[in-house]
């Protein structure tokens, strides 16, 4: 018995050490992370997640992702989102996008143990800000039932959404 209790907890010590390792290397990269909360798990149509950020650097690039929380209540295999990203000089580009939610048996895709999945979809890769100011990325979903005209007043399942950017290597 004591040498499966000696077992466990090295493991135990070992995945602490290995995710402590990942979280510190990941954060030197990670330039913008915030989320915002769906109340309920519902997330209206007309609620549009604004995510805004100051940008300095001029040069290097980065990559935009959309952080997306689910639960079980989540109904469908995909997901579409118009994002869109405000430039300081009144800029914009506005584009719909589309994220597979599971696999084809129908299993949720993304991380996470319990019945909360976190999905990190790309949205743009080696991405310059190219003016110094303030940048706002908007978030807002886009989803219908197949064979509906009208989207879907409320989106269940969704608890989380958020922005994150990373400095490319």
């Amino acid at each position: 018995m004591q040498l499966i209790k000696t077992k466990s907890n090295l493991r135990n010590i070992i995945l602490i050490i290995s995710v402590t390792i990942y979280t510190v290397s990941c954060s030197d990269k990670i330039i913008f992370d915030e989320y915002r909360n769906m109340e309920d798990s519902k997330w209206h149509k007309d609620s549009i997640m604004n995510f805004s950020f100051n940008s300095i650097d001029t040069i290097n690039k980065n990559n935009i992702y959309i952080n997306l929380r689910n639960n079980k209540d989540y109904e469908f295999s995909n997901l579409f989102l118009i994002v869109g990203i405000q430039f300081p000089n009144n800029y914009q580009i506005v584009d719909t996008l589309e994220y597979e939610m599971t696999s084809p048996n129908g299993n949720f895709l993304g991380t996470g143990i319990t019945d909360i999945k976190e999905n990190k979809l790309e949205y743009k890769t080696n991405v310059s800000f190219p003016y110094k100011g303030d940048y706002s990325i908007h978030v807002q979903h886009a989803m219908r039932k197949t064979r509906k005209v009208d989207g879907l007043i409320f989106l269940d399942g969704i608890t989380d959404v958020g922005v994150q950017i990373e400095k490319t290597n």
